[in-house]
């Protein structure tokens, strides 16, 4: 049953508590703003700035190949995050917050799974890792999207901080420990992509040269010449 919990002795439940209460005291549109960003939009932010990265600048790239394969990467270690977080849960299996503690302002009913770690700050960390190896800017860009993910897990009450930090470390993990043969196998796919009809997936055509205006024509005479018929 839930029950107050001693916050003082806690700071897990505590932080948890002091950032959910911003919830109680925004209005409730902001609330319903938090609720769409956490659970759907922010995520889908990360897999356009994932898109982004490939279509304006992987495929730019001098290494066109090895870039695209990053941002390939980037998506494919976010699914393996996802998957990797089942027996995760499973093993660790700790309640939602408002299992345990009453008083909380849950924004988003409906998860009834376990609550250690969270899947969504697992796959926003993942891609905006994937994407750092490819491209600085972005990667940073991602970065603060995985953060303003996991702040609205924790404002929407369905996951305690440390919930979203052991997300962050499982999706940052599995990008940056399993990219070697990741990203060998698919750069070696992206090369041979790009050598077929396919090609446009890997590499962007390039603009069409501009022809060099011709020269003006300069006549120089010399302080010297003469004109030999006068």
């Amino acid at each position: 049953m839930a029950q107050v919990a001693d916050d003082s002795a806690n700071p897990d439940v505590s932080l948890l508590r002091s950032i959910n209460d911003l919830a109680k005291q925004a209005p409730r549109g902001v609330d319903r703003a938090v609720e769409f960003a956490g659970e759907y939009g922010l995520v889908a932010l990360s897999a356009l700035l994932a898109g982004w990265c490939w279509w304006r600048l992987a495929r730019r790239s001098p290494d066109a190949p090895a870039a695209v394969a990053g941002v390939a990467w980037a998506c494919l270690a976010a699914g393996l995050a996802a998957l990797l977080n089942i027996p995760v849960r499973a093993l660790v299996r700790r309640p939602r917050p408002s299992v345990d503690h009453d008083g909380l302002d849950v924004l988003a009913p409906g998860h009834h799974t376990m609550a250690f770690v969270s899947d969504h700050a697992a796959i926003t960390a993942a891609v905006a890792v994937g994407l750092f190896m490819v491209n600085r800017r972005v990667g940073v860009a991602a970065i603060a999207v995985a953060l303003a993910e996991g702040f609205t897990r924790v404002y929407l009450g369905t996951h305690y901080p440390t919930d979203v930090v052991g997300g962050f470390a499982l999706g940052a993990a599995t990008a940056l420990l399993l990219a070697p043969p990741a990203l060998a196998l698919l750069t070696a796919l992206a090369r041979k992509v790009a050598g077929g009809r396919a090609a446009a997936l890997v590499l962007a055509r390039p603009a069409p040269a501009r022809r060099p205006r011709p020269a003006a024509a300069h006549h120089w005479h010399r302080a010297d010449d003469k004109d030999l018929a006068a």
